[in-house]
């Protein structure tokens, strides 16, 4: 009893022989196995035919990066800032006031160059006096002449009858000598006087003096209008730490710079063996480290004309005799088709991938 305390699960244990089981789950485990070993090898292989049949169809590189215009503003004059109308990333309209300049030296410019326009025109008044003084001066050493031969010639008459001295005589022709000698003077003031009131061939009929006094009344006003400094370009406001107000401006020196966030590009450093196939107008996608989750279509717009070293500041000498050779890179402007979702920023990295099928020169 103690050795078989239940019959039943004997029989029934000997109903179901364990033949009927073990051989149908090793065979189910055998094949899966076989699939398993199989599917990874076969995966591989299918990535590797696929990397090789679109490597030669792509051309990607890391080495890029958001361009955009940047207007640096320089004042045109000199001068200490009195007003600072910006700030710091503050997005600014074409026109929009930036900074102002005491106008006051220019404002007394532009009031000594009205005083000498006047002083030249009164100049002239002088001058055309000098004018109408020097005709009356012709008329009366004309009229001296004329007394002086009369005179000279009724001594003359004298002398042939001898009632006269040799020295009254020669005192007449003195006196006719004078008076020819001051109508030649007369002469040369008219002619000087013409002379200086002439306005000369480049000149509209004015006189040079006025219209030298007129340019810099001219000058002096460009030059107060110049002290109010407005936006060139519209975009956002960068480097403006040295707006401060009390600022000596230097003339040229740029002082503050404005970034076109409207109009962005990608500047793509590509290895010069990327190149064969690239043209422009190939489709390319651009992505950002800043922002994984924006993808931008773009286009191949042009092909740079030299390599980055040919136009930094000390090009790489390679005549030496110590020449390694390494690949060089090539700048490739992309043009960004897309509207960003997020406000791109300039020199931010990007990675960008030519599709080199299609395009045209």
């Amino acid at each position: 009893m103690a050795d078989n305390p239940d019959p039943a699960m004997d029989i029934e244990e000997e109903e179901k022989p364990p033949a009927s089981r073990t051989p149908g789950r090793s065979l189910g485990r055998r094949i899966g196995r076989w699939i398993l070993m199989l599917s990874v090898p076969l995966a591989l292989a299918a990535f590797g035919i696929f990397y090789w049949i679109t490597s030669d169809r792509y051309a990607s590189t890391d080495n890029a990066y958001v361009q955009q215009d940047i207007v640096s503003v320089s004042p045109e004059i000199g001068g200490k800032i009195i007003e600072v109308g910006v700030s710091e990333n503050q997005q600014v309209a074409e026109g929009d006031l930036l900074f102002v300049i005491d106008p006051v030296p220019f404002e007394l410019e532009l009031a000594q160059s009205n005083a000498r326009i006047a002083a030249a025109q009164v100049e002239v008044q002088n001058l055309q006096t000098d004018f109408q003084v020097s005709g009356v001066d012709i008329e009366v050493a004309r009229q001296d002449i004329a007394f002086a031969q009369s005179n000279y010639q009724r001594q003359a008459a004298l002398m042939d009858k001898g009632f006269t001295t040799r020295a009254r005589l020669d005192a007449a022709q003195h006196e006719v000598d004078l008076a020819r000698a001051r109508l030649k003077s007369a002469q040369a003031d008219v002619l000087a006087a013409k002379s200086r009131l002439s306005s000369g061939s480049a000149s509209s009929g004015e006189n040079p003096a006025v219209a030298d006094a007129k340019v810099a009344r001219e000058q002096a006003r460009l030059n107060l209008d110049r002290t109010r400094v407005v936006a060139p370009v519209a975009g956002r406001i960068a480097q403006s730490t040295r707006l401060q107000i009390g600022q000596m401006m230097v003339s040229g020196l740029p002082m503050v710079s404005i970034v076109n966030d409207a109009s962005s590009w990608i500047e793509a450093n590509f290895k010069e063996t990327d190149l064969a196939r690239m043209k422009v107008g190939q489709k390319a996608r651009i992505t950002f480290d800043a922002y994984p989750e924006i993808e931008l279509n773009g286009r191949v717009d042009s092909i740079g004309a030299g390599t980055g070293s040919e136009f930094s500041v000390l090009p790489a000498q390679n005549a030496n005799g110590n020449w390694v050779k390494v690949t060089q890179r090539v700048p490739v402007r992309i043009k960004i088709l897309d509207k960003s979702p997020r406000q791109l920023i300039a020199g931010i990295s990007a990675e960008v991938t030519v599709d080199l099928r299609n395009g045209s020169e």
